[in-house]
């Protein structure tokens, strides 16, 4: 009995184990703009800081919607470590203004959301084209598009079917 409660408790650090690489998606941790901020002038760029190194490639976007569902981001993501950042047309009228983002994790996976900021007083700017925008949709996600749910679930009922299976026969006793 002993071997099969030693089995069975390598057999959930295991699990556990497993589990662990599963939450390893970036975090944005710092914002400029701030998150919230009320600004009298719009920012000539966005930057956003992470906290882990963010991996180049295609998938890295950054967006800035303005009042009338208009784009404001110009230009290519730059990618220096953990910080990325896109320029910003000079911004027109004053409102809300929603920055999303799209990166790809350290860990390979994308994570995307968004927040805002305020312009107080309106500038002269006017918005970009559809073309020159950097794209990335305003939609907010959890950045939970890795491995399915399911996927660890098959996983874990069989890791916990082989430890049981050994435990048992490890508990019996040789005569």
């Amino acid at each position: 009995m002993r071997r099969a409660l030693l089995a069975l408790a390598f057999t959930v650090a295991a699990m556990l184990g497993m589990a662990a690489p599963a939450s390893a998606h970036n975090v944005l941790i710092s914002t400029d703009p701030g998150k919230g901020a009320s600004l009298d002038t719009g920012p000539a760029k966005i930057t956003l800081t992470f906290d882990a190194p963010v991996q180049g490639g295609n998938i890295n976007q950054i967006s800035v919607v303005g009042p009338g569902n208009t784009q404001w981001a110009e230009g290519s993501v730059e990618i220096s470590s953990n910080v990325i950042s896109a320029g910003v047309r000079p911004l027109g009228p004053a409102g809300t203004y929603t920055v999303g983002y799209r990166i790809l994790s350290a860990d390979g996976h994308p994570v995307s959301g968004e927040y805002t900021f305020t312009l107080t007083k309106a500038g002269n700017g006017t918005p970009a084209t559809a073309n020159a925008a950097t794209g990335a949709s305003a939609e907010s996600s959890d950045g939970s598009t890795g491995i399915p749910i399911w996927v660890w679930i098959v996983g874990a009922v069989v890791l916990l079917a082989i430890g049981l299976s050994l435990a048992l026969r490890m508990g019996r006793k040789v005569e």
